[in-house]
């Protein structure tokens, strides 16, 4: 890319970022209340994103080998459990991505 093309890439890319940061101030001002659709989205919407976080994560595990699918999955109760116990969503993810990279580099 030309120096020209990568300025105007830059200047593209901040203006794409400044319009999707202040278009929920435009659209939703703080004198009006919340539409109940966005309620609505913001209720439902960080479960359904977790669950399709949880079956990308797990989509390529094969339980056929003999060493795969349980890194994986003790990674994952590891995390589970920690969230129940803890309730420290930095702590469960930080000890689970720990075992999993221990695990797959002892077995």
């Amino acid at each position: 890319m030309s120096v020209s093309q990568t300025l105007l890439t830059i200047g593209l890319v901040m203006l794409g970022t400044l319009i999707t940061r202040y278009l929920a101030f435009l659209l939703f001002p703080a004198g009006r209340s919340t539409p109940p659709y966005v309620q609505y989205l913001g209720k439902v919407l960080p479960a359904a994103v977790l669950g399709m976080l949880v079956i990308y994560c797990y989509k390529g595990v094969s339980l056929g080998g003999p060493l795969h699918g349980p890194p994986e999955c003790l990674a994952g109760a590891v995390v589970v459990l920690l969230q129940f116990w803890k309730k420290n969503l930095f702590l469960s993810l930080l000890a689970g991505t720990g075992l999993y990279m221990l695990l797959l580099a002892l077995l």
